[in-house]
């Protein structure tokens, strides 16, 4: 009798409860079972309500900031690998603090190589994750690392758009390269912006590399905190003659008075994923959902099958 692989399972940290359940859906199993008990003080416990001896588990959960988001990802990785789980593989479709990618000043740390230490150490065996801020946050683990581009859900929903005189905008020089990416696979014109930052989420000036003016831009980046580069760029494009001015970010953190500054821009639409729950509604956001590029992915790294068909960029 042939040897049938056992079917995976899924959990989720509580931050991704409903993309968890979303990707367990599409992948067409149920959301495993963990139960967080909680101190008066803050400190919590996961415990895994079923068993998990010799399996593959998936845990699926973004670490965006505060740092509740990592530590229950790292609790539940150790529990996991304590449980004698046989595969454990991070599923985060947003990888925190990954802003810390290198020394950019004299005595600070380079956060994403901790935090990828401290994943391998807690039990991953693998990482599956969605538009790193850098692509070279792939080089700090040891092991394995499916890097996903949401690419693959943006393409389509720009396609349909049917924009003439289309121009791809970089809000910064660090995504030139994702800009020009776009720009080849839709045959568009490219734009960059360049700023100087005054302080962290503070922009003291901002200027255009090329032409908007009759042009539909679409900027896109990896992420949007504060919405400030952004919707600055908007309304520097609109006053240089562009005709529209959308964005589209994968990872949509949306702090501080990230949400009055869009309502209040010259942005058409900011287009996001769900890697990160929204904190509010809003008639200028639309949400496309990552489940079903995850679920496919963990498919196919369950059955050890290619998905380099999911990397269009």
């Amino acid at each position: 009798m042939p040897y049938q692989v056992p079917e995976p399972k899924i959990f989720a940290c509580t931050q991704s409860t409903v993309l968890g359940e979303n990707i367990a859906k599409a992948y067409g199993a149920d959301l495993g079972k963990v139960h967080f008990s909680r101190y008066s003080d803050g400190e919590f416990q996961p415990s895994f309500e079923e068993s998990i001896r010799g399996a593959r588990i998936f845990i699926i959960g973004s670490t965006n900031p505060g740092p509740e988001n990592l530590m229950e990802m790292l609790l539940m990785l150790d529990a996991a690998k304590r449980a004698s789980a046989r595969h454990i593989t991070a599923v985060m479709p947003y990888f925190g603090w990954a802003r810390q990618d290198r020394k950019d000043k004299p005595r600070v740390p380079i956060a994403a190589k901790l935090i990828a230490k401290m994943l391998e150490t807690a039990g991953a065996t693998r990482i599956i994750t969605m538009d790193l801020h850098a692509d070279q946050i792939q080089g700090f683990f040891e092991k394995p690392v499916d890097h996903l581009f949401a690419s693959t859900l943006f393409f389509p929903y720009l396609q349909n758009l049917s924009l003439e005189n289309l121009c791809i905008a970089s809000p910064d020089m660090g995504g030139s390269k994702r800009a020009y990416a776009y720009s080849k696979a839709l045959e568009s014109d490219v734009v960059i912006c360049y700023k100087q930052r005054a302080k962290a989420n503070v922009i003291s000036k901002m200027e255009l590399i090329g032409e908007v003016k009759g042009k539909n831009v679409v900027l896109v980046d990896d992420l949007v905190d504060t919405a400030g580069t952004l919707t600055k760029a908007a309304d520097l494009m609109m006053e240089r003659g562009a005709l529209s001015v959308r964005a589209i970010t994968t990872h949509g953190l949306l702090s501080g008075d990230a949400y009055e500054k869009i309502k209040n821009s010259k942005l058409q639409e900011l287009i996001i994923t769900d890697s990160i729950p929204s904190h509010e509604n809003s008639e200028k956001i639309r949400v496309l959902s990552c489940a079903e590029l995850f679920a496919d992915v963990m498919h196919r790294v369950h059955h050890n099958t290619s998905i380099s068909s999911k990397f269009i960029m």
